[in-house]
């Protein structure tokens, strides 16, 4: 790997772009802008080592599209989705397409720049999927069976009101339920909450 990663940021916003660009610039990040998937595509061949941030919601080639041909192409670079309020599903299905992260928008700088270090850490010591699933599993241990159903309901991309539904429990009894969740696995967010339902195969 070179010494100067690049982030590739793509989206179709262009003040979005312009901003997180000059945010990666300050903070001493290489970065490269596209306005598209296919724009980005069409870069790929001999791209630059680092990581991916993508929208997910684009005109033409989503961020989902674009997942799924960098999986053909058997890309190495790891991928950070920013997703709009309310795509939790379409968050879920990047985590299963193998996304290391998902930012939900309006983000801090410092979700963000989180999300990127993790990425470019990430290609720089790519994780063993055996050491991820104990892992995994080790942190899903001590959950008790509802809280399992809760988790379940979580990783489906399902609101609080459905998963209350569906148990039969009320909604603030789910809003617990998913407190101790954050607090028995160590997770910081949601989706690193998804991330180690995922790794542990859920």
């Amino acid at each position: 790997m070179s010494s100067s990663p690049t982030v590739h940021v793509i989206d179709d916003d262009d003040a979005m772009r312009d901003s997180l660009a000059f945010l990666l610039d300050v903070q001493g990040f290489k970065s490269q802008v596209y306005e598209s998937g296919e724009a980005f595509l069409a870069a790929l061949p001999g791209l630059a080592d680092g990581c991916i941030v993508t929208d997910i919601r684009m005109p033409g080639m989503s961020g989902l599209d674009l997942l799924r041909r960098l999986k053909e192409q058997r890309s190495s670079h790891p991928v950070v989705v920013m997703t709009g309020h309310g795509d939790v599903p379409l968050a879920v299905e990047a985590m299963k397409a193998g996304v290391i992260d998902f930012i939900e928008k309006p983000f801090s700088q410092e979700a963000f720049l989180g999300a990127v270090r993790a990425a470019l850490a990430a290609a720089e010591q790519p994780a063993d999927p055996g050491d991820a699933r104990r892992d995994a599993e080790a942190r899903l241990a001590d959950l008790s069976p509802r809280e399992r159903d809760v988790l379940h309901g979580v990783v489906a991309g399902k609101l609080n009101k459905s998963i209350a539904h569906e148990l039969g429990i009320s909604p603030r009894t789910v809003e617990i339920y998913r407190a101790n969740l954050m607090s028995k696995t160590g997770a910081r967010n949601v989706s690193e909450l998804m991330r180690i339902a995922l790794a542990a195969g859920l």
